[in-house]
Parts: structure tokens; sequence; C-alpha cells
């Protein structure tokens, strides 16, 4: 099993500086290897060459890829020396960064989804760096040694499990400070629970007028974080653009609109963790829907979709549901609110409708709460839940076969 933890680190002032001057420096690094992507790419994106009429056509460079681009940091060194105070393995994640961005942009993800063209980072827009490989006895007493920066103070607020070894560390510059998060892994930990009960399942519908409503009725209300945040927001955002580009006092401001910003990321974050544990502790499966949130954001309602945060939170439900070896599973999102829960006939419905009538068999109930009913009732046929019933009823069979012997 893996998973995440992250620290705040209190780095001392010669520390922070090292820490910024890596990352302004591996910023600089990932955008001449992008660079060099795109120049390639705008040579050689035509698949002609050859040409019928006597003409000249220019040698074909070699293409750029993950492995020459590593391979290049070795004479980085050399022209420009400074380089040299960076960790190697922090180096090395550039061209691989470069390599899933540019990749998404001209290849897909596995589904075949293309993402935009993938930008230069301009001052500051470099916040990450990763050590691949990490010691466990680097981290004790609440302090950290990194590589060419030096023993680190960590707050540790929650101690690392037994049986967790240390995989990766990251180090992130945020908004309030500097950040170390830990990639832990403990292969001993079953992916899926002994007592896993396929029986003890809900279905989910996500919404706006409540954040969620599960199939036995029951409802959580939206926090509206960032909607409630805004009349502060709105102030910051106005005296940044009221001060001098370039300004000491332009930077405070920024740095103020960025500590604000982050404050209303971080409660709806907790909003997420938490939802997400009430729900595991009742239930083994959680039926949700494959939403299109990025479709959703696009419509006049997008404010209010991205600040309920649906993608984050089912993506935060899904890890949480693994690390607990419980089960969420996704189900077609088409038709959950106009089909009725109980005789299955289409009763179509406006948005502002947010009842259900159903005009065949009378059943009436709200809108929310019917389309939780579907999805609960679609997520029941689900393969993989009916192999978890199969294996579950087996075991079941099993232990009192053996229980009779035993009694024999």
């Amino acid at each position: 099993m893996k998973t995440s933890y992250q620290y705040k680190i209190k780095p001392t002032k010669q520390q922070a500086e090292k820490i910024d001057k890596t990352l302004e420096m591996l910023r600089h690094q990932y955008n001449y290897l992008l660079a060099q992507r795109f120049d390639w790419y705008e040579m050689n994106r035509c698949p002609i060459d050859r040409c019928p009429l006597i003409c000249h056509i220019p040698e074909l460079k070699e293409q750029p890829n993950y492995y020459n681009q590593k391979a290049s940091l070795v004479k980085l060194k050399i022209d420009r020396p400074w380089y040299k105070e960076i960790h190697s393995q922090a180096l090395q994640e550039v061209p691989k960064r470069v390599e899933l961005a540019f990749d998404r942009w001209v290849k897909g993800d596995v589904n075949g989804k293309k993402s935009g063209r993938p930008r230069f980072k301009g001052e500051g827009q470099y916040k990450t760096f990763t050590y691949t490989q990490f010691k466990q006895h680097h981290f004790v007493n609440n302090k950290i040694t990194l590589s060419k920066i030096g023993d680190v103070k960590v707050i540790v607020h929650r101690p690392i499990p037994d049986g967790f070894k240390i995989k990766t560390v990251s180090i992130t510059k945020k908004a309030d400070g500097y950040y170390v998060t830990l990639c832990l892994e403990d292969a001993t930990v079953p992916t899926i629970k002994p007592d896993f009960n396929p029986e003890s399942i809900t279905g989910i519908d996500v919404g706006l007028k409540e954040f969620l409503t599960t199939s036995e009725g029951e409802t959580v209300a939206i926090p509206q974080h960032y909607r409630k945040s805004q009349k502060r927001l709105r102030v910051i955002q106005k005296r940044v653009s009221r001060r001098k580009k370039g300004s000491k006092r332009r930077q405070k401001a920024v740095k103020q609109l960025g500590k604000q910003h982050k404050k209303v990321a971080d409660k709806r974050k907790d909003f997420h963790f938490k939802t997400a544990n009430n729900l595991l502790k009742k239930y083994d499966v959680i039926a949700a829907e494959d939403l299109d949130v990025k479709g959703l954001a696009r419509t006049r309602l997008a404010k209010s979709v991205l600040d309920a945060g649906w993608s984050s939170f089912l993506s935060i439900l899904t890890n949480k549901a693994e690390n607990a070896g419980l089960l969420v599973v996704p189900v077609k999102a088409s038709g959950t609110s106009q089909d009725c829960s109980n005789c299955g006939v289409k009763v179509p419905k406006k948005l502002h409708e947010r009842w259900h009538n159903c005009p065949h068999c009378g059943y009436s109930l709200d809108r929310d709460h019917n389309a939780a009913i579907n999805i609960k009732n679609r997520a029941v046929g689900h393969s993989v839940l009916k192999a978890k019933s199969l294996l579950s009823s087996s075991r079941i069979v099993l232990e009192a076969y053996t229980y009779c012997e035993a009694e024999v």
C-alpha cells in the first residue's frame, strides 16, 4: 500500500535561499528542454521528407526524448558549473516532467484525451523538486537531511505508521512557506480488508444545492468556501492591481493574495477529507458518478462547480478507500436524474425542477435522492463488486465448513 504524508518545514534563511535558487535553476532548465521539444516539433511535424524538385531539405535533427535530454545534463554541469549545487536526482526529474507534459499534448493520456500546449514557466511558477531515492536514517528527531541543502526542521504533526518506508521526498514552496511530502509504502498491508462487506453499499449524487445526497436520503450541506471569501479576495486583488508592477509593495500584496487563496483551498480540502472519512466509516462500497467536471466548468455554473471541487473530492474518496481496503465504484452519469428509481421509466425534468414525481408509478421524492438510488442500482451489477461478493460468500462457506469439521 502507498500513501503520502505532508509536513511543514522550517528552513533557516540560508536554506530557504538554497531552495529558492534550486527551484529557479530547475525552472530555467525546464524551459530550455521544452524549447528543444518545440523546435524539433515545428521543424519535423510534417511527415514528408522528400521533394520531387531540386531544392535543399535541411537534415532532420535527432528527436529530443527523455533519455538524450537526461544524458545532456552531464554536459550542462560542465558548461554551467553552478548546476552542480543541485542534487542529481532533482535535476534528472526535469526531463521527465517535460516528457510527460509534451506527450500529453501530442499523444494524449491512456484514454486518448489530449491536454493543452505546455507553457513555459515564469518566475516563481516552478514550485516542487523531488529526491527519487531516500534513506530512512535521514529523517529522525523531527529533522530531515536534504542533500545539498542540509538538516531542515520538520513539524511532525502525526507520526509515520510502523512498517512504512519512505520511497521519495518532495520539497514544495507554497504561499505560506515550505512543505515536504513523503511518499510511503508498506507491501505487507492488504489491498482489501479481510472483513470487506460488498452488501454495505451506498450511492452518492453530488450537486450544487447539497454537496452530496446518499441513496439513504442523507445530505451534506455545500460549504461554498470561495463564495464566502470573495469579499476579502476582492479587497486584496484591488490592492494588487493598484500597486506599481515590480515594486516591493506589489510583491507583498501578491504574497498576501496567495495566502488568502491557499486558505480557501485548505478549507475545501479539509472539508473533502472529513466528508470522505465519514462516508467510509459507514459503508464499505460507495458508488459515484463518473463526471466530466471539465465540461461542466465551461457552463454558466462554472464558479459554483469549481467551488464545490467535485473532481478533487472524488479523487480523495477513491484514494482513502484504497488505503482503507474499501471500494469506490464509478458509474455512468447520464440519465441518473431523469430515470425513475422505482420503475425505471424516464421522467424528463429541467434543472430547476428539484422534485421527482413519476406519472407511471406515482413514486415521489427529492430529485437528488432519486439520482443517488439510481447510482447505487447501477453499481450493484459492477463486475468488481460481483467478484468481491463471490469471494466474500466463498470465504463464509469455507469458514462454515471448517467449523462443521471441527465440531465433528
